[in-house]
């Protein structure tokens, strides 16, 4: 029998027996990357769009009593910066099964299909997910999660899980996670929008069950090299530096001069964290900063020529230019937007 087959069949026979219908699931779109990043809730969050078009976000989202599960899909590449409620791991699985993907980022390592990403609450990291891409997430309170663990005799290295970014699971027991959250979530499966507590407790027996399979048997990438860690610190100082002196146009020898690097260094070090060169980076922060303050909600009048000279851009032609072609209208439409 197919692979497929074999884990379809355990998914029917061990999995879905456990899923109550009687939930309520939340699904919201959003036309903005920023606007999209708000909408997952009890998280801190901001996204920056990386690649040119309209954004269209979906997120679909179900509260249970101890976890949250989501899908997020995204039209365009976008690096984000998030943190999760304290006292909790949060775990996401890649939406697409074709290996032929380009992956996303988790603090600079690629995912791939045979891998989750994993980071405690409370903490801030950097995922650069790619055009047209989806993850799933899981949020668990760390201490329904370790009594599961124990319940269901599970042995699970929590030093290392607090400090890991990516895991290596079983394409079984990943699949049978993914089938889980994917019928979980499924808006055929909503019956009322109100619904007592105890009917949530089996779905989320349910993703507890399919979560710890993956745990128990998984396996701690090597841990980051001493190299990696220095690229990764040299991309949040040329960060740091940009945002600090962010009504200046900063260069890239600038910042190699700063930074005390060569440019083939720092290039080499931008492509091998976030995938896209220090010219496109600092033009991509630029351009999703003036823009979230075009949209700021604000009672002091502010023109969108003061905007991009906040941001150091100061051949205004040529930012409209730019900022059209990332996000599919011009300045002044997201100031009237805003205004309106």
């Amino acid at each position: 029998m197919p692979a497929t087959s074999n884990s379809q069949h355990k998914f029917e026979a061990q999995v879905a027996p456990l899923l109550n219908r009687l939930h309520q699931v939340r699904t919201v779109e959003a036309h903005d990357a920023d606007d999209h990043a708000h909408n997952l809730t009890a998280w801190e969050q901001s996204y920056d769009q990386i690649t040119s078009g309209q954004f269209h976000g979906v997120l679909t989202e179900l509260q249970m009593p101890q976890m949250q599960v989501f899908l997020e899909q995204t039209s365009q590449a976008v690096r984000q910066s998030c943190c999760v409620w304290p006292d909790a791991f949060w775990f996401g699985l890649q939406g697409h099964a074709d290996s032929g993907r380009i992956n996303g980022r988790i603090n600079g390592r690629l995912g791939d299909v045979d891998t989750i990403m994993v980071r405690p609450g409370n903490c801030e990291f950097e995922l650069v997910t790619p055009t047209d891409y989806a993850i799933y997430g899981i949020v668990i309170q760390r201490n329904a999660l370790l009594c599961a663990a124990d319940q269901m005799g599970c042995r699970i290295d929590w030093t290392q899980l607090a400090s890991a970014e990516v895991f290596r699971v079983p394409k079984l027991a990943k699949t049978i996670c993914l089938q889980t959250l994917a019928y979980l979530l499924s808006e055929d499966e909503v019956c009322s929008e109100h619904k007592p507590v105890a009917s949530l407790e089996l779905p989320q027996q349910a993703v507890m069950m399919a979560m710890l399979s993956m745990l128990d048997t998984s396996d701690v990438d090597s841990a980051v090299s001493n190299s990696f860690m220095r690229r990764q610190r040299m991309v949040a100082q040329a960060r740091d530096y940009m945002l600090a002196q962010r009504d200046q146009v900063i260069t890239v020898p600038e910042l190699c001069e700063r930074l005390h690097v060569s440019r083939r260094t720092l290039q080499y070090c931008f492509e091998n964290v976030l995938g896209i060169s220090p010219i496109q980076y600092l033009r991509i922060i630029r351009l999703n900063g003036a823009r979230r303050h075009l949209r700021e909600d604000l009672t002091g009048c502010r023109t969108v020529q003061d905007v991009a000279a906040g941001w150091g851009f100061w051949h205004f032609s040529q930012f409209s230019s730019d900022y059209r072609k990332l996000f599919g209208q011009s300045p002044s439409e997201s100031l009237r937007q805003r205004m309106h």
